[in-house]
């Protein structure tokens, strides 16, 4: 389990250059998770590169939980879906 636990978390970091929202995304981003930036693909690339990032694949999305936030990604396509808060 640890080492394929590995494998994937890699395969989402090794194409963090690949990573993109659409104008949408950033406002339903900047809004969930009240953002005061305009750069929200940086702002969840350093996120999701975070040492304290957890990684999870599910079906054809990554979750990404960090930092009290969660950050949805698709698989394929590399496209931030949405962000938002983890409801405690």
């Amino acid at each position: 389990m640890g080492d394929h636990k590995m494998n994937i978390n890699s395969e989402l970091l090794e194409n963090l250059n690949e990573l993109h929202t659409t104008e949408l995304g950033v406002i339903r981003i900047k809004r969930n998770l009240s953002l005061d930036t305009d750069d929200v693909v940086e702002w969840c690339k350093a996120k999701i590169f975070s040492p304290d990032a957890v990684i999870t694949r599910n079906g054809k999305n990554w979750y990404v939980n960090v930092d009290d936030c969660i950050i949805t990604v698709n698989a394929h396509s590399y496209t931030i879906i949405t962000a938002h808060k983890e409801k405690k």
